[in-house]
């Protein structure tokens, strides 16, 4: 891991001194673990890596910035605050040296992802992915550009510029989300404090303040583990998830959300009438892929999505990206460089690994997520996790 350089400690240090009632809570990373989907009987294909999480994939680290403050009557500017930033690190802290191979897909784009345009000229990542909420995307962008150069990227590339990509979802149902309380060291945070291991979930990090399937969302992560006659190739996925109706919601095929009663989020549209909210997914791979492979692994997200009951509605930003840490040499400049790829022919474990590990993902956002009230009261249940495991078995789809 590199040392936090001078002008980051800098930048910190004047950031946190400024005059503001945002706090970041430190209890996300020391909390004890909420469930996860397995661990209440919930079934799905495939078999997952050691930790079920993108962090499977060596060299991936993530980390959050989890903003919590406040009750009551909204006051713009003041609160009540529920956001947050999270961070991806496709190589650990050597990524802005050495890029990833990356492809995006936009399966509807009422949402935003910055720096894809380059993403999809270059064939590269060249950096963090960064997730948010809709209106700190550009403090959030500012921040990584700041991040990259104190760590002295410009340098070790020889590029004098940055185009980072940071996306988001809407979480104006719960967090003050014109009061811009995601600030430049908030970034800074859930970039230096990036891990590999176990990945909080639930409301946490970009997470914080957001709502799936009429349930309380947030972040979610898994992977799957291809068989070692297709490569022994692992597949990480990480979702902030913000979209879907519950009367759509199904888990393990069972329409779940038909099943559970419970309060509608938004009180002034009902979830029968509009499809609400956004999902960003972050797909990680050891497979040698190149460029035009990983756009496919990211159209493939919106098949795992779907099992879970999206129609990708008018109003949902759903946007993909995914990276391979293979090939690491790759962006060597001065010289031919030789790479790997797996064959097309070969790719069908890998589509099933991603649309796998998307499903479980958005159950394990939704399972490890709880009860919260943000602005003028507005509250969301949580999905109950007893009330899921009577239907399952029910269905006799209970796991165990």
């Amino acid at each position: 891991m590199l040392r936090r350089p001078v002008a980051i400690t800098a930048l910190l240090a004047l950031a946190l001194s400024a005059a503001s009632a945002t706090a970041a809570d430190p209890a996300a990373a020391a909390a004890k673990p909420r469930p996860r989907a397995r661990d209440l009987g919930v079934p799905f294909d495939g078999t997952p890596g050691p930790l079920n999480a993108i962090t499977d994939v060596d060299g991936v680290l993530v980390g959050h910035t989890t903003l919590v403050a406040g009750s009551g009557k909204l006051v713009v500017g003041k609160g009540p605050v529920r956001t947050g930033v999270t961070a991806v690190l496709p190589r650990g802290f050597a990524s802005m040296q050495r890029f990833s191979f990356a492809g995006w897909h936009s399966q509807n784009g009422n949402g935003e992802m910055t720096g894809t345009t380059w993403v999809e000229e270059s064939g590269f990542l060249e950096g963090p992915v960064m997730i948010t909420n809709t209106h700190s995307v550009g403090v959030v962008r500012d921040a990584v550009i700041a991040w990259r150069v104190a760590h002295g990227a410009a340098d070790a590339t020889g590029a004098w510029w940055s185009l980072p990509v940071v996306a988001e979802t809407w979480d104006g149902w719960l967090n003050d989300i014109n009061g811009f309380h995601v600030r430049p060291e908030h970034a800074l945070r859930a970039l230096d404090s990036a891990h590999s291991g176990v990945v909080e979930e639930g409301s946490v990090g970009g997470g914080t303040g957001m709502i799936c399937n009429g349930f309380k969302g947030g972040i979610g992560t898994s992977s799957r583990k291809v068989a070692e006659k297709d490569g022994g190739y692992l597949v990480g996925v990480l979702v902030q998830c913000n979209y879907g109706r519950r009367q759509n919601l199904r888990i393990a095929g069972i329409p779940v959300g038909r099943e559970i009663e419970s309060e509608d989020p938004y009180a002034f549209l009902p979830s029968e009438a509009s499809e609400r909210g956004s999902i960003i997914v972050v797909v990680a791979t050891n497979a040698p892929l190149l460029p035009h492979q990983l756009k496919r692994i990211a159209r493939r997200v919106s098949l795992g999505i779907g099992r879970t009951g999206s129609i990708a509605g008018n109003g949902s930003g759903d946007i993909f990206i995914a990276f391979s840490t293979a090939n690491a040499a790759a962006s060597d400049v001065g010289h031919v460089v030789d790479l790997r790829m797996v064959p097309n022919d070969s790719m069908d474990p890998l589509f099933a690994a991603t649309v796998q590990a998307t499903e479980e993902a958005v159950v394990n956002a939704m399972v490890a997520a709880e009860d919260m009230t943000g602005i003028d009261g507005h509250h969301v249940r949580a999905l109950p996790h007893e009330q899921l495991r009577a239907v399952l078995a029910r269905y006799n789809r209970l796991a165990h």
